[in-house]
């Protein structure tokens, strides 16, 4: 172990929740409140195992299918958005939706959409299974292909060289997304881009508050979950950026004590679906062993925000109707 005074903690700012996730969260929170519980959520409303845990305890039931979601019952779509077709399954099991995708994601499906409608072959970079995926693919499925990284690019068929465009899952690397783009940019010199940048501008910004972080740190600690795309490419960036070491944890009791070894400089941030509260814990539990200085690195200010689900902010409009008694 390094001596007291020589440890120190960088704490990256922008960090933890992003806009899309703090709607979506409180989304379900305001459902709870509104019309009481249970309140059905199509998958994980974000990618975090707290924030899961939390909202079940307060009434939230999770679902993997629409059909699990009892007829006319109340239904919440997770942040990652949904395919056309989730849409109709619940439509023919008259439930209640409430659609809390990330108005950034609604953005890549109506790419997909338009580039759809004029006939283009779309490449979507991104990972295969992930939920982001499956729902723009689901947008236009005769059209898109997945292309899961540079080295996929090889595999990439289409029916017009020159009638190709690209999309791109927001929670990507941003530096494996342009690769990415540049080798398919070799195979289809008129690839045509989307409107603006996929790629989230939170997941960027954390991306950008790693990179500077991790040139100062041996250690690096991501708060966030496995599942948590963005959370995941954190700890990559930081070990490509600099860090000797870094590690994904849900939770401060996660940390392995022996990773502070020879460790002067941790640096500490959080994936975009993570509440403050869990990087408060690393920040505690650190603290007890000798890093109790923390310097905060901004890179970039942020200040998106984003309005509830129009299905929820008219609910709110409108008073409930009472139900007469006797």
């Amino acid at each position: 172990m390094t001596s007291n005074s020589q440890r120190r903690v960088l704490l990256a700012k922008p960090r933890g929740y992003c806009a899309g996730v703090d709607r979506a969260v409180q989304t379900v929170e305001i459902a709870l409140e509104k019309y009481g519980a249970p309140i059905y959520v199509r998958k994980q409303i974000v990618h975090n195992v707290h924030v899961v845990k939390t909202l079940e305890e307060r009434g939230a039931i999770f679902v993997d299918e629409t059909e699990e979601v009892p007829e006319g019952a109340i239904v919440v779509f997770s942040a990652h958005g949904v395919a056309p077709v989730v849409h109709e399954e619940a439509e023919g099991l008259s439930l209640r939706t409430i659609d809390a995708t990330c108005p950034l994601v609604t953005k890549v499906h109506k790419e997909a959409v338009r580039f759809a409608k004029d006939d283009y072959d779309i490449l979507l970079i991104g990972h295969e299974g992930h939920e982001e995926v499956i729902g723009t693919t689901g947008e236009a499925p005769d059209h898109i292909h997945l292309v899961d990284g540079p080295d996929d690019v090889a595999n990439v068929e289409v029916r017009d060289p020159d009638k190709v465009a690209w999309l791109s899952q927001t929670t990507l690397s941003v530096d494996e997304t342009i690769a990415t783009v540049e080798k398919l940019r070799e195979r289809f010199p008129n690839l045509m881009d989307p409107p603006s940048d996929d790629i989230c501008y939170a997941t960027q910004n954390r991306q950008v508050a790693v990179k500077e972080m991790a040139a100062q740190a041996q250690l690096v600690i991501v708060v966030g979950s496995t599942n948590s795309s963005n959370s995941v490419r954190l700890v990559e960036v930081a070990k490509e950026h600099g860090a000797d070491d870094a590690h994904l944890v849900d939770y401060a009791e996660q940390i392995d004590e022996s990773w502070l070894d020879g460790v002067g400089t941790v640096g500490v941030t959080s994936g975009a679906s993570v509440p403050d509260e869990l990087v408060q814990g690393v920040l505690a539990w650190l603290a007890e062993r000798g890093y109790g200085d923390v310097q905060e690195i901004e890179s970039v200010p942020e200040s998106m925000r984003f309005a509830l689900p129009h299905e929820l902010r008219k609910d709110l409009r409108t008073p409930l109707p009472i139900t007469p008694v006797g």
